[in-house]
């Protein structure tokens, strides 16, 4: 054991995410059209009508210390009515760019705290974007709430309108550890929540952990394990915190000797893989885990599992709307985003424009490339695009796949490479090596978190 953490932490280095392909640092946003972005909307359209739909709702009453999220911090509730306003505008405004009424298949409210808002508005929103739209057969609306913010109330509501997964913030049950992150919550109240949820038709839970958080030790990472076990959600998202303090101030709030070291950080990770897999969960990709009935593990295991801005997903609709500010949209590789802070996004909502700030049109090196990366991260399987890449490029992919061999991150099946327990682990190791961009003009100080 002491080997592979070891391997862990010989490989731990600031890397990206690939929730994209480029990655947010790397595109081309002058020479960025919206227009042509949009085009790509509507030939896809043209040929299938299916939308998925990402709406950012960027409210909290409180600030929770280690998010790196798009965030307002208020208590004042008068800003939810001009909020929702400008996000169904925003949709109408889409609406008009459409060649065809939209399928819509995923729902997905994030932010933020989206049960900032009231159940009323947040029926209003999605009434507002559903109304006449057709729903595809197996369309999913899905939230991410607060169990502090989040009442019978919403949850009646949500489920009227269709809502059948909820994905419920914890982070750590460790009261020292709840302290320092400014997010105190206790198990009561999220057990409560979840069990309400599923008595009102909810039938995926999902939670979110993150391990090597300040004050953060294996015992609490054991607590909260415990805790888990009792709630027994159908996934759990499993995230390394990311340190990244010249993004989000909020972060200078600890310093980094309050953080765990590399190696206790890889400690917790194991630890809590291990006993999730007691339980009998199965490890998704590469911080994921997911019961054997739930269909992000069929995603996994037949090899459909996707990957999108908001992570690890079941959704395979290559069109993704953003609504809201902040937003990303994703049409077939083509990204826009919106303005971020939210008086600009409005502003541009009140002007009759889509609040688009900037954006990436792909290229076919930019499309195959993409295609491997998320092969590496969705399926853990490495084939080499030989003959498009330079043989400066390919020299260094072969290194590293030596190394790899030799540190047992990938290994031979099949006459095929595949990732092995440890390289599932660092995925993000893995895919870095095709990426061209970061080949060829490297990393800048403070681009991306560490990688595991």
């Amino acid at each position: 054991m002491s080997l592979f953490i070891d391997t862990i932490i010989k490989y731990e280095r600031p890397l990206p995410r690939y929730t994209s392909y480029p990655t947010v640092p790397f595109w081309d946003v002058e020479h960025f059209d919206a227009e042509k972005a949009l085009g790509m909307l509507k030939r896809s359209m043209l040929t299938k009508p299916d939308v998925s739909i990402y709406i950012h709702l960027p409210y909290c009453e409180s600030l929770c210390t280690f998010c790196g999220c798009n965030r307002r911090i208020t208590k004042n509730h008068a800003v939810e009515q001009p909020y929702i306003d400008a996000v169904l505008e925003e949709w109408r405004l889409y609406l008009l760019k459409m060649p065809q009424p939209p399928v819509i298949t995923h729902i997905h409210l994030g932010g933020g705290t989206p049960t900032f808002f009231s159940p009323s508005e947040l029926k209003r929103l999605i009434d507002g974007i559903v109304r006449r739209h057709k729903l595809s057969p197996n369309y999913e609306f899905s939230i991410e709430v607060h169990p502090n913010t989040c009442t019978y109330e919403h949850i009646d509501v949500l489920s009227d309108l269709g809502f059948r997964r909820i994905s419920v913030g914890i982070q750590d049950f460790d009261p020292r550890v709840q302290f320092i992150i400014n997010r105190n919550q206790t198990f009561e109240k999220t057990q409560d929540i979840i069990e309400y949820a599923r008595s009102k038709g909810f039938t995926g839970v999902n939670v979110d952990l993150v391990y090597g958080l300040p004050m953060q030790t294996l015992d609490s990472v054991a607590l909260t394990m415990d805790k888990i076990a009792k709630l027994k959600p159908d996934r759990i998202a499993y995230y390394a915190y990311a340190h990244v303090p010249w993004k989000s101030k909020a972060q200078r709030r600890y310093t980094e000797a309050d953080l765990p070291s590399a190696r206790e950080k890889i400690q917790m990770f194991l630890l809590a893989r291990d006993r999730l897999q007691q339980l009998g969960y199965e490890q998704i990709a590469m911080d994921h885990f997911a019961l054997p009935n739930d269909s992000m593990t069929k995603a996994w295991r037949d090899q459909s599992l996707h990957r999108n801005f908001m992570g690890y997903t079941t959704d395979l609709t290559p069109l993704l709307i953003g609504l809201g500010a902040s937003s990303i949209s994703d049409f077939n590789g083509n990204y826009t985003q919106n303005y971020k802070e939210v008086e600009k996004y409005l502003d541009e909502i009140k002007a009759g424009k889509l609040p688009i700030e900037r954006g990436h049109l792909s290229s076919e090196m930019d499309n195959l490339i993409r295609a491997h990366i998320m092969q590496v991260m969705c399926e853990g399987k490495v084939k080499i695009p030989a003959n498009a890449l330079s043989g400066e490029h390919f020299e260094f992919i072969d290194s590293q796949i030596k190394q790899f061999l030799t540190d047992g991150i990938l290994t031979w099946e099949n006459e095929s490479l595949q990732v092995t327990e440890l390289g599932q682990i660092l995925l993000r190791n893995v895919a870095s090596i095709f990426d061209t961009y970061l080949f060829y003009r490297g990393l800048t100080e403070k681009m991306f978190s560490k990688s595991v």
